[in-house]
């Protein structure tokens, strides 16, 4: 085997070596998003949960806004009736 074709496998063979390791770093950075992406959709599921048994109480809002609108109106007869006695409106 000549010289040039003992440096032509070395490079080959170093080449090859390089093309693993670089497809075993990439294979391995993909295996780990792949659980970083596991790990997330179970955060979102659990947060859903949470927020539909939040939610499962919204039939309540309507009656709590119609509470607050009585008590605004309330306090604005309040403030009217206020106003006149002290002459501050008319």
């Amino acid at each position: 085997m000549s010289r040039y074709t003992r440096t032509e496998w070395a490079r080959a063979i170093a080449a090859g070596f390089v093309v693993d390791v670089a497809v075993a770093a990439l294979l391995s950075l993909l295996v780990y998003e792949v659980q970083r992406i596991d790990l997330r959709v179970v955060e979102v599921r659990d947060t859903l949960r949470a927020a539909e048994s939040t939610t499962a109480e919204a039939a309540l809002i309507p009656e709590v806004a119609d509470g607050v609108d009585a008590v605004l109106a309330e306090g604005l007869q309040h403030h009217l009736f206020l106003g006149r006695v002290l002459g501050k409106v008319q």
